[in-house]
Parts: structure tokens; C-alpha cells; sequence
């Protein structure tokens, strides 16, 4: 059976450590590359011009390096992937679970996700694609596990709502970054969608009359509507 990404990884990486501790020759780099190094240059280049701009090749360029030198330490893109949204995880905090405020912590653990996505634009699109094996991602979810399950919920219910929550958490922080992307004509203000929606003809009487209930909230309104929506499912269960 040939060796998985995480094998090939794992083992060219400690091929770098030796590379890196063997005697200097020429052209030798001062500063040996790393997986953090490569994991902080990706998350510079996301932080400044938003996911899409993200290529091996342009991680590459910010370490003064050739894409070769990446695979090294990363197999390929997805596998850089979920070493960003591991990194994102690391730096959750996770309360200790209280079953007195499980909905106050799950709550708070979703609101930290869904601000480290917000720091990064458009990177909550690789969490969506990644699978959870990554130690640091696990960690995440057995934290909201455990939470869940203080507070009373069913074990499958609280599996599949952790999953529903993340889901949730990706996809409004993915809406987010494309609405506030650079170029992005297609985004209307809430007063240009309130003025389409009252002037819609008679066949939309509901949207005519609730434009503005449809056009409402503001900051992260109805993020908090949602996630406590979504508890109060889980409760009923």
C-alpha cells in the first residue's frame, strides 16, 4: 500500500531536519524552511489579498524559494490546507464543559471560528473541503463534543450538530468574504435591495410587504440567530 499524504509528509519532513543539520554549503539558506514558516507565509498572503490568491508557487516566492523546496514539508495544496485550518483551530481556546452553560460555551467556541475565518478572507473554503484528521481541527471538535453532551444532548444529536454548526460557521464566514471582496459588483446595499423588493409586483405580496424583516440585521446578527436556532433544536431533542 503506497503511503498516504501525512506519511510522505511526516517523512520528508524529518529528511529536512536532517538536510537542515548537515554542514552549510553553498548557497545554503540562513533560515531553514519549516512547516510553521510555510504555514505563516500562507497565512500572510490570505490575510493581505484573500484565499484566492493562495498557490505553492506564491508561498514559494514569500520564502525566497522554488516550489520543490515546499514538498519537503508539505505535500500539496490540500495538504496545506489543513495545516492552515489546524493552525486556525490551535488557537481556539476551549472552556472546561459546564453543563449549567453548554449554550453559552458552544455559542462562544462558534463565534471564535467563525472571527479566526474573518481574520483570513476566504479560508473558511479549505475548512470546507478538509477533512477533520488534522490533530489540532480534532481537538476543536472534541472540545465541542464535549460541551454538547455536558449539556444533555443525545451522542448522535450532538454529533451531527456539531456538524451542522461548523457547516454553518464555514459557509457564513465564506458569505462574508465574498460580499466584502474587492471587485465584487454584483453586491447591492441593504437600501437598494429594500427599495427591489417593496417595488416587486403584486405575484410577491409577502416580500413586498416584509422587505424590511427580509433585509434586516446588522454586524452578526443573524449569525446569533442562527447558532441559537440551532441549540434550541438540540434542546427540543
Amino acid at each position: 500500500m503506497p503511503p498516504t499524504p501525512q506519511q510522505r509528509r511526516a517523512a520528508r519532513h524529518h529528511q529536512a531536519v536532517a538536510d537542515a543539520g548537515a554542514s552549510p554549503g553553498r548557497g545554503r539558506r540562513a533560515k531553514p524552511i519549516t512547516v510553521d514558516a510555510v504555514v505563516d507565509a500562507a497565512l500572510d498572503i490570505v490575510a493581505r489579498e484573500g484565499y484566492e490568491a493562495l498557490t505553492m508557487r506564491r508561498v514559494a516566492a514569500a520564502l525566497e524559494t522554488g516550489p520543490a523546496s515546499l514538498y519537503a514539508h508539505v505535500v500539496n495544496k490540500g495538504d496545506l490546507d489543513e495545516l492552515l485550518i489546524g493552525r486556525l483551530c490551535a488557537e481556539i481556546d476551549l472552556p472546561e464543559p459546564d453543563p449549567a452553560a453548554w449554550r453559552e460555551q458552544i455559542t462562544g467556541v462558534c463565534t471564535r471560528m467563525r472571527d479566526q475565518y474573518l481574520r483570513y478572507p476566504g479560508i473558511s473554503r479549505a475548512a470546507l473541503a478538509a477533512a477533520p484528521t488534522n490533530q489540532d481541527t480534532l481537538r476543536l471538535a472534541e472540545g465541542m463534543l464535549a460541551i454538547l453532551l455536558a449539556g444533555g444532548i443525545a451522542p448522535q444529536a450532538a454529533a451531527w450538530g456539531i456538524d451542522s454548526l461548523t457547516l454553518y460557521v464555514n459557509a457564513y464566514a465564506l458569505e462574508i468574504s465574498l460580499l466584502s471582496g474587492s471587485g465584487n459588483e454584483w453586491v447591492v446595499s441593504r437600501e437598494e435591495l429594500l427599495g427591489r423588493f417593496s417595488s416587486l409586483p403584486d405575484a410577491f405580496p409577502q416580500t413586498r410587504r416584509y422587505a424590511a424583516e427580509l433585509t434586516a440585521g446588522t454586524d452578526h446578527e443573524r449569525f446569533d440567530f442562527t447558532v441559537e436556532l440551532m441549540l434550541d433544536g438540540l434542546a427540543r431533542r
